[in-house]
Parts: structure tokens; C-alpha cells; sequence
């Protein structure tokens, strides 16, 4: 729990400097000060309400036992299993399959699937990929991963309001527009490192820890295969207009390549599969 905590501080930190960073270069001495103040606030503002920007980004419609009893009832028996609180559950009206968690902790957390994956997987396969968000829940890294997405997401803003508003220097002139091209490139790809730098050893640990709650690793690995196999060729259009929440997914929802690919953290599905395998 301390590790995670600090690792959260440490994200925290590097997101604020690197608002100091653009916002000097920027406008100087006070464009570096109110980039650390909106810098400062967005941390604070991405702790308490950063998971409702995200399930409302994905316009994920919360349910429940009446609404959806499959899916609830599925969770709460996990849940209980891992003795964990019970998550809010969310469905997302997406084709494309797929699931994350989110929140600051386990008390305040929240477990959300798509359409897509719900009808594509045998119920020990969707218990699989549920367990693994509850892992999530349970090693208490959701706050990173939503953080880092919220964050990474503003910082690629500013880096776009720099291109387009340019920004002035110590003595009032407009800066060099190469500054805020250099910024505008920059700045995502340095968001995209903060990202990185979480480790990707989260997502074998989530592995590991949803095979034990669920009881059947393999029922996970056949998931991931699956998963995979079909998620590269369906679009997922929230995933491609805000690449930074790719890394909160069980599999990289994003069908583009280039750059975007800078934001997949997802260690390879074979090397995850192998693993799980051989734990059965």
C-alpha cells in the first residue's frame, strides 16, 4: 500500500513540474507560476473527482441487481471472494470488448465492462477479466492509472492551447513560435513517459491476482486471447480521442498506430497468458 501511495506522489509531483515546465516556456517566470497553480489544482481536483471524468467520458451508465444482475451479481461474488468492499459497477455500450476500474480506493472504487465483452465471453472468461479489475482494486493502483489519465489528458490540452495562442516572455512580446510547436509535441510525449514510468509489472500482478480470486487462471488467459483477437479489429472512437485512458484497460483499446502506440503499457498478451497458464 505505501508503494503505491508513493508512487502516487511521485506521478503527482512530475505531472506539477511539468506544468512549471510548459508554463515557463511559455510565458516566463509568470506563465511557469500559474501553470503550477493550475497545475496544483488539477492534482487535487484529479484525486477526489478523476474516476467520475473518466466513467463519464465513456458515458458508463451505473448498474445494478435489477438492471443488470449477470454482470452485478457476478462482481459482488467476486468481490466477497477477494474481501474487498462492493465496487459500483458500470456498463460502457461499446462493441469493442473491454473493462477497467477506477477510483481512489477500495471503499470508493467502481468496475466498468463494455456491451461488447459481456456478450463475447463465457461467464468463467467474464469472470476472469472482473477478478482482474478487482486485483486492480485490491493492490489499491486504480489512483495511478486515473490519475495518470486525467493528467496526461490536460497537459496534452495546454500543449494545444500553446500551438494555437502562442505565449509571450518575460518582456511581453510574443514568444517563438517554434516554443510552442516544440512544446505541443513535446509535452504528450513527456506525459506519455510519466505514464510509462507506472510500472507495467501492474498489469502481470493484476493477472496474478485475479487468477487467485477467481480461482481459474486459465479461464483469464483464454479471456486475454480472446479479448485481443478481436478488440484490434473493432474501433473503439472515446479509446482513439483520448489515448492516455488506454493504459486503464484490461487490453489496449486503441486502433491506431504511430504515436499513439506510446501510450499502450500493456505487457504482451502471449507472454500474460503464458503466465496464467502456468499457474493452473
Amino acid at each position: 500500500m505505501f508503494g503505491n501511495w508513493l508512487k502516487t506522489s511521485i506521478l503527482m509531483a512530475g505531472i506539477l513540474a511539468l506544468f512549471g515546465v510548459i508554463g515557463a516556456a511559455l510565458g516566463g517566470a509568470q506563465g511557469m507560476l500559474l501553470a503550477l497553480v493550475v497545475g496544483g489544482g488539477m492534482n487535487v481536483f484529479a484525486y477526489w473527482f478523476s474516476d467520475k471524468m473518466v466513467l463519464r467520458m465513456y458515458n458508463a451508465q451505473e448498474v445494478d441487481e435489477t438492471s443488470s444482475p449477470y454482470l452485478y451479481n457476478m462482481v459482488k461474488e467476486l468481490a466477497a471472494r477477494a474481501g474487498l468492499p462492493m465496487p459500483r459497477v458500470y456498463l460502457i455500450d461499446e462493441a469493442q470488448p473491454n473493462a477497467f476500474a477506477t477510483g481512489r480506493n477500495p471503499e470508493h472504487a467502481a468496475v466498468a465492462a463494455t456491451t461488447g465483452i459481456v456478450q463475447m465471453l463465457s461467464a468463467r472468461e467474464l469472470r476472469g477479466v472482473m477478478a482482474h479489475e478487482l486485483a486492480h482494486v485490491k493492490h489499491r493502483d486504480i489512483l495511478i492509472s486515473t490519475i495518470s489519465a486525467t493528467m496526461a489528458g490536460a497537459i496534452s490540452m495546454l500543449a494545444n492551447f500553446a500551438m494555437f495562442f502562442g505565449g509571450r516572455g518575460e518582456n511581453g512580446r510574443s514568444s517563438n513560435p517554434f516554443v510552442g510547436i516544440l512544446v505541443m509535441i513535446l509535452a504528450p510525449l513527456a506525459a506519455s513517459l510519466i505514464q510509462m514510468a507506472i510500472s507495467r509489472a501492474r498489469e502481470f500482478e493484476a493477472d496474478r491476482g485475479g487468477a487467485a480470486i477467481s480461482g481459474e487462471p486459465r479461464a483469464l488467459a483464454d479471456a486475454l486471447g480472446k479479448i485481443d483477437a478481436y478488440a484490434r479489429g473493432i474501433a473503439m472512437a472515446t479509446a482513439d480521442a483520448h489515448p492516455e485512458t488506454a493504459q486503464m484497460m484490461i487490453m489496449n483499446p486503441l486502433s491506431g498506430g504511430g504515436l499513439r502506440g506510446l501510450f499502450a503499457t500493456h505487457p504482451s498478451t502471449e507472454e500474460r497468458m503464458a503466465r496464467l497458464r502456468a499457474m493452473d
